[in-house]
């Protein structure tokens, strides 16, 4: 049976990472403890993002993890990455998981053919169409190469399955734009370091890297952000964001996952590496100062 849970309740999703063992598999001892982990913060979970090498797994693997996941019942929600460029897999992924006890999807541009306003409405209606979950569109040109313009929310503002938007582009000027398109969507920063910022303009939450490896202190930040009760922390956690970015992510995480004693190696599927982290000082020294706020 799956839960009704409204998604918006949950401020904060974490982006999971997938950790791996000595020989390159999913190590799902390491997977169900970071699930435990996420639960007891209380934090949405999200699967198979850019931060959890989605893309790198084989379908088999990205099926077998939201089974092992969903399988789980954990007491908080839980929403599953859609990403590529074939809009006929995609589909097919959303159908899939449509039969298992998921609550949302993100929904990611389509990657490397740079659509305009017609092919990324099209897109993402094709995908709002097939869902039976409600979903977050996910801007992230860094990564998409192209940037979802507020005309296609505007579009698509009326769909029943349009929930959210995760904002990852990285200016903060764009919340407006995207408001303005459609007035009661729920936006998210897709940007731990900027989420102060977007609690102001009046974001609901925040999609995060960093909540992997603190999951109650990220959370805590996130409620103080929305709430505006933020100063006294703000300088140690754009500090602590700013190491964990250090490199391409989720390389800086998962090494500081590993020194944590989180998860089992650090490795990552090409063509990503831990080794591209050459020292760990500054996350070390993050981790410190993150974990004694309590």
């Amino acid at each position: 049976m799956i839960n009704n849970f409204d998604l918006n309740d949950y401020p904060l999703w974490t982006a999971l990472v997938t950790p791996f063992s000595e020989s390159g598999e999913v190590d799902y001892t390491a997977l169900e403890q970071l699930v435990a982990e996420q639960q007891d913060a209380n934090n949405g979970i999200l699967l198979l993002g850019s931060t959890g090498e989605g893309l790198a797994l084989s379908l088999k693997e990205q099926q077998a993890i939201v089974e092992h996941v969903c399988q789980l019942a954990p007491s908080v929600p839980l929403m599953v990455a859609v990403g590529g460029m074939n809009l006929k897999q995609q589909v097919a992924w959303v159908e899939y998981c449509n039969q298992l006890p998921i609550h949302g999807y993100l929904l990611g541009s389509p990657l490397y053919a740079k659509p305009g306003v017609v092919g990324q409405t099209h897109w993402f209606e094709s995908l709002l169409d097939a869902s039976n979950h409600p979903c977050m569109l996910y801007n992230v040109p860094g990564r998409s190469a192209v940037e979802i313009s507020p005309q296609v929310i505007k579009n698509l503002a009326e769909h029943r399955n349009l929930w959210a938007l995760k904002e990852a582009s990285g200016d903060i000027s764009k919340f407006e734009g995207f408001r303005t398109a459609s007035p009661t969507l729920a936006i998210f920063s897709g940007d731990d370091a900027l989420m102060p910022y977007f609690a102001q303009a009046g974001a609901k939450g925040l999609v995060s890297v960093a909540a992997n490896a603190w999951p109650s202190q990220t959370h805590e930040f996130v409620k103080r952000s929305l709430s505006g009760q933020y100063p006294n922390l703000f300088t140690d956690w754009s500090q602590a964001i700013q190491s964990l970015f250090a490199v391409a992510n989720p390389i800086p995480v998962k090494v500081l996952m590993h020194l944590q004693g989180k998860i089992n190696t650090p490795h990552l599927r090409p063509p990503l590496t831990h080794l591209e982290l050459e020292q760990t000082d500054s996350i070390t020294h993050a981790n410190n100062t993150i974990l004694s706020w309590n």
